[in-house]
């Protein structure tokens, strides 16, 4: 299948997109390892170590995270009752967006 970039051009799209923003993606992968590292965060988003900080901080901010020090290592607490932030979606709860993201996989999250 062949499709129209920028420019006229046929062939791959420059810049894809998703559905999720990277701060749910940071929020879905600390949901299912409390104790991954920033550098892992990232490198699975695919943004940089700084971009995920800024993110975690965020969500710690408006109680969507809690962050624990464990020697050098921080340990991750999802709030799963606060509800998402956007008006369309804010019937739901964050466990719900957990829950059904992770419905598929083997580890369910509770």
């Amino acid at each position: 299948m062949t499709i129209k970039t920028k420019g006229g051009r046929q062939g791959k799209p420059e810049a894809a997109w998703t559905f999720l923003t990277n701060h749910s993606h940071v929020l879905l992968l600390l949901s299912s390892d409390s104790e991954m590292r920033i550098r892992d965060v990232a490198a699975a988003v695919g943004i940089t170590e700084r971009a995920v900080q800024r993110i975690v901080n965020d969500l710690s901010a408006a109680g969507y995270l809690s962050i624990e020090k464990d020697g050098r290592r921080n340990r991750y607490t999802v709030s799963t009752t606060v509800p998402l932030r956007h008006p369309v979606e804010a019937h739901c709860s964050v466990g719900g967006l957990i829950r059904f993201v992770h419905s598929g996989r083997r580890r369910s999250v509770e």
